[in-house]
């Protein structure tokens, strides 16, 4: 009868062990899924207050260089036209280096996400 009390008791030995690593595992996921939560919408929000100035100061920016660039040629049309052909080149520019981009982010993410 003993050796069938020691394998009851290791069997539950072993059920408790499981149900705890279970309990802890569930824990630890719940946390990390906190973490990264957390992480995101710290960025977004970041992200959003730091953009929308930025546009902010952009567009003023934009607009007195149309301005002045319109009194050198005599033209406040020709001044944002020209304007506007710079920031197409910026945005030409920035979508050839695209690649590059993801990469930066993917590193920068990626040792967050997966530490």
């Amino acid at each position: 009868m003993s050796v069938f009390d020691d394998i009851n008791h290791t069997t539950d030995k072993a059920s408790h062990i499981g149900e705890r690593y279970i309990k802890a595992s569930h824990q630890y996921f719940r946390l990390k899924v906190f973490q990264q939560l957390t992480l995101s919408l710290s960025l977004a929000t970041k992200v959003i207050a730091f953009g929308s100035f930025m546009f902010a100061g952009l567009l003023f920016l934009s607009i007195a260089a149309g301005i002045e660039i319109g009194k050198a040629v005599s033209s406040y049309s020709l001044g944002f036209l020209l304007v506007g052909i710079a920031y197409f080149v910026i945005s030409i520019i920035i979508y050839m280096m695209r690649a590059k981009f993801n990469t930066y982010i993917i590193k920068k993410l990626g040792s967050k996400f997966f530490n």
